[in-house]
């Protein structure tokens, strides 16, 4: 999870990999020899994650990412265990091959216009992420779309700020966007049971995870969890 008001520039790595469940265990006993668990994980070393992801008008964070396009946005709004006491509204910037990410806590009264499609509450902010989110409601029609639920096991390491991840039981709900929801109807946007390996670090990737990755069957893809659940989503 984030420290509030978080935000890091463009000069993260981030791999993604589709990976089978048996490969994922065998993967995750050997990390854990070596990484420690996200401190915010359960006894089991998970937490459950739902977002929010909003899009404009012409559905242009969709678009540009199927297109591959180098430098693009997408906003969404993060809770954690079905819990409203932390909430997150965070942009994730690709920029060729970094990422950045920025994000403020919000208040779960902010959050609920968010979702009605009102952006008055974020000019009180005073925030610049909130700023640019405003005028993107307010130019480009930016709105809530589609939510993504997963649960997440992470492995952390200091050197390079490595966090290994894996995001399992990808769901998705049906043209509905209450993040609140916990009787949510969800379904499985993956039909084949595959799971999702990410990696992330600052400059390089250390030798001992580097060579885990190499001896592990994943198959490297650019994947987007926001793509894959819009799968049952008219797009306009």
């Amino acid at each position: 999870m984030r420290n509030e008001g978080h935000a890091s520039f463009p000069e993260r790595h981030e791999l993604k990999y589709f990976i089978n469940k048996g490969d994922m265990i065998a993967l995750g006993h050997k990390l854990g020899g070596f990484m420690n668990a996200d401190s915010h994980a359960d006894e089991k070393g998970e937490y459950f994650i739902r977002s929010l992801y909003f899009d404009d008008a012409y559905n242009t964070a969709y678009y540009d990412k199927v297109s591959g396009v180098m430098g693009r946005d997408k906003y969404r709004i993060r809770i954690y265990n079905l819990s409203d006491d932390v909430i997150y509204l965070e942009r994730k910037r690709k920029i060729g091959d970094y990422i950045q990410k920025s994000s403020a806590r919000i208040s779960r009264k902010l959050t609920e216009q968010l979702m009605a499609g009102n952006p008055k509450g974020l000019l009180k902010a005073e925030h610049p992420l909130l700023d640019d989110m405003y005028r993107e409601m307010r130019t480009k029609l930016l709105r809530p779309v589609v939510i993504v639920d997963y649960t997440r096991e992470t492995f952390v390491l200091p050197i390079e700020n490595v966090r290994v991840t894996f995001d399992k039981h990808l769901r998705t709900a049906v043209r509905a966007t209450n993040l609140f929801d916990k009787n949510l109807l969800t379904v499985s946007p993956l039909d084949d049971g595959r799971e999702i390996l990410e990696v992330k670090y600052d400059h390089f990737l250390p030798d001992t995870v580097s060579a885990l990755l190499r001896d592990t069957p994943a198959v490297r893809s650019a994947i987007s969890k926001y793509v894959i659940c819009r799968r049952f989503e008219p797009l306009a």
